[in-house]
């Protein structure tokens, strides 16, 4: 089927790459043409490691790319689109509006989906003459590489809408897992609190960015301890999670000073070159001043 990607960045290009590589039309759009084409660079990117790792073969990496067009024109974007999924940045506002301009825009069967990965779905799909056609598919980054997807479902979504996005999760390879739209879903409200529990434990002196992490990576075997996957995120994203939770479902998920700080100051993690870590080239050179500080 085609499928429309609204974003290109970290989520939409990694959405389209895994639609593509299942052999899907996919079109990728974004509203400058240099964030088009640095999507579909990254892309290539991610399959031609997947070639030098002998997880993909080079017929499988061309016919993909085949598959994958690029654009800066709405309308062109979703005009015969079966699925169009939304991955602009994470503004309800912005997303209800995105969907109102799909419905426009695509064919009036289309399946819509949001990507968010805590906004409240039922009020994205609301924007919608017919809303029973909106869903969530929250996927993780790394796309391409993370199993999960949760189908977050909308009061109003059909169950027609449930089983179109539970069988394209299955067709991209990966793993749906059902969830109601509540505030956080089910991931998000688990590796928040994670999260913010580890950050008020640096905060207070319990114990270093680094120990922290080992305390979940090596005790409980994740792959990436709490600290490190808020500077993967963005701690600007993290804030904002939690300020959403916080209303949504109380105190428990108020943002620890030490967060506020580092979003002030600009530092947001992998993506700024600073969070609780220090990063050069992707990669952790140090943490972030002296943690006992924080006492």
């Amino acid at each position: 089927m085609r499928v429309a990607v609204l974003g290109a960045g970290t989520m939409g290009h990694g959405i389209a790459q895994v639609s593509a590589m299942a052999g899907h039309e996919v079109t990728i759009r974004d509203i400058d043409g240099e964030i088009v084409a640095d999507g579909i660079d990254a892309i290539e990117g991610n399959l031609q490691g997947g070639v030098d790792r002998d997880k993909v073969t080079a017929e499988e990496m061309a016919a993909a790319l085949d598959r994958i067009s690029g654009t800066t024109d709405f309308a062109e974007a979703v005009a015969d689109a079966d699925l169009v999924v939304e991955a602009v940045p994470e503004d309800v506002a912005l997303k209800k509006q995105t969907f109102e301009d799909v419905a426009a825009a695509a064919p009036s069967e289309a399946v819509i989906a949001s990507n968010t990965s805590s906004l409240p779905v039922t009020e994205i799909v609301s924007a919608l003459d017919d809303p029973g056609r909106g869903i969530g598919l929250h996927f993780f980054n790394p796309v391409h590489i993370m199993e999960l997807v949760e189908v977050v479902v909308a009061e109003q979504t059909s169950e027609e809408t449930v089983a179109f996005a539970t069988d394209f999760v299955a067709d991209v390879g990966k793993t749906a897992i059902e969830i109601r739209d509540t505030a956080g879903f089910a991931s998000s409200r688990l590796g928040v609190a994670l999260g913010v529990e580890a950050m008020r434990m640096v905060e207070t002196g319990v114990a270093s960015p680094r120990d922290v992490d080992r305390s979940m990576e090596l005790g409980y075997n994740h792959p990436m301890g709490p600290i490190e996957l808020g500077d993967v995120v963005g701690l600007d994203v993290r804030l904002d999670i939690l300020e959403h939770l916080r209303e949504e479902l109380g105190e428990r998920f108020r943002p620890p000073q030490i967060l506020r700080r580092k979003v002030r100051a600009g530092k947001l993690g992998k993506k700024t070159g600073e969070g609780f870590y220090v990063w050069e080239d992707g990669e952790i050179v140090g943490t972030s001043g002296n943690w006992g500080d924080e006492r």
